[in-house]
């Protein structure tokens, strides 16, 4: 589980950390666990492989002709329209032959869009997919091979999540993990040690109980009972959603069902996490700003919120395991149209913004979202922001990052195991069925390759 190669990283940072510093923080409400569901592409584009189209990054801004070309994302949407514009402009300086028409499109709205142009013919020259999507407009031809990328630029595990039978069909264009984050107040009320990076569940689980027994109002943890979360747990179990070669289902086994029996006993056993008729229709943000709440795993860009909406002191640390560690990873892909005909102009704007330094220290520095770069000294800034105080958590958890089980019908099996999860934390079914029947069922309506 561990990612070797991120120890050197994260020892350098440390120490430039000690001559860095920055200004601003925040993160964008854009990328949140609840993934926008994914959408099919259509047989439109089956005409033609992806293999069949590629374009050589190495080869940036070569031509030198001027031209214009089309991009489409929603992570800037709502809060840093401004931001990306910032970088455009930064890019046209070093690049004055490509100019690029920026399309921010909402969220809810985005995966409707691009599936009905995709569809349609006329996708922009490049754009942004959620890695929930990306499967399914590689596997279908909607978007070109890229080749000749220096991967050295990258952070390793962002960019093989975009990489599909040792052909790369995108660039990560941002990165965000999950933490555990916590509110020391009700840790000092309850008199127990703050969380640290090498709790287990069963650690994290008495802290819950010490909590919860502050008084009835208040809650120990909450952690959703969704797929996402699911997958996650049962790593941190030594389970997993689908075999080695992702050619069978493992929905059930032994590993999975100790993982979402601790999942799901939280709620209705111990009742250390509310249920849903205890939450009366508040968010588990607003639940925990509202410092009922002892610990919550969620994303990194929950801090800024938290900041803002928390008058409490609180802190993070890296997620609790099982019998081992595994932790959330989130990345957007960047990538280029197969069937445009500015390829490598295409290409050469996604990489700079995917991979430049400056790009990088503008995302920073606009509290958006890290970058998905291998510059220590761009990324030793982000230490410097409090709170929280253990910000370094955030990278030691790249150390244990699983990503999701991407496959085409990735939303059909999500939605299956999510609702028999459900099923079970209500009392309907008991967690053993619960994974038996979403095994079954994704079993007879998912063709597996």
């Amino acid at each position: 589980m561990k990612k070797g190669n991120l120890k050197k990283l994260l020892a350098v940072m440390m120490s430039a950390a000690m001559v860095a510093s920055m200004a601003g923080c925040g993160s964008s409400a854009a990328t949140t666990e609840s993934q926008a569901p994914q959408e099919t592409v259509s047989k439109a584009e089956e005409t033609g492989t992806a293999a069949a189209e590629t374009v050589d990054i190495s080869a940036q801004g070569d031509n030198q002709e001027a031209v214009t070309i089309t991009y489409a994302n929603f992570n800037a949407s709502g809060s840093n329209e401004e931001t990306l514009q910032k970088m455009y402009e930064a890019f046209h300086e070093e690049y004055p032959n490509i100019t690029v028409n920026i399309e921010t499109i909402g969220y809810d709205d985005y995966f409707t869009q691009m599936q009905t142009r995709v569809a349609g013919g006329t996708a922009p020259d490049c754009y942004e997919l959620n890695i929930e999507n990306f499967a399914a407009y590689a596997n279908k031809g909607a978007l070109a091979e890229l080749t000749g990328i220096d991967t050295s630029g990258y952070d390793e595990t962002a960019l093989s999540a975009f990489n599909v039978d040792g052909k790369q069909y995108g660039v990560p264009g941002n990165f965000s993990n999950v933490v555990l984050i916590y509110n020391k107040d009700l840790f000092d009320q309850a008199q127990i040690d703050y969380p640290n990076d090498d709790w287990t569940w069963d650690d994290a689980l008495k802290a819950a109980e010490a909590i919860r027994a502050l008084d009835e109002n208040t809650y120990g943890i909450y952690q959703p009972i969704t797929f996402n979360e699911f997958f996650k747990v049962a790593a941190q179990y030594g389970g997993s959603i689908l075999n080695e070669d992702k050619t069978a289902f493992t929905i059930n086994s032994p590993e999975n069902l100790t993982a979402a029996e601790m999942m799901i006993n939280k709620v209705t056993e111990t009742n250390v996490q509310p249920n849903e008729e205890q939450m009366g229709g508040m968010g588990d943000w607003d639940l925990f700003q509202s410092g009922r709440l002892g610990m919550i795993p969620t994303g990194i860009w929950a801090f800024a919120t938290f900041t803002d909406g928390c008058d409490f002191a609180w802190d993070i640390c890296v997620e609790p395991g099982g019998t081992q560690k595994a932790t959330h990873f989130f990345s957007n892909a960047l990538v280029v149209n197969a069937k445009s005909d500015k390829k490598e102009a295409a290409a050469t704007w996604i990489n700079w913004l995917a991979s430049s330094d400056k790009s990088a220290q503008m995302r920073i520095d606009a509290g958006w979202d890290l970058p998905a770069v291998n510059n220590q000294e761009v990324l030793s800034g982000y230490l410097a922001i409090t709170p929280p105080e253990n910000r370094q958590a955030v990278f030691d958890s790249l150390n244990y990052l699983v990503v999701a089980p991407i496959i085409e019908d990735y939303s059909l099996m999500a939605d299956i195991i999510t609702d028999k999860l459900t099923m079970a934390a209500s009392g309907k079914i008991t967690v053993k069925d619960a994974l038996d029947q979403a095994q079954s069922e994704c079993e007879a309506q998912i063709t597996l390759k």
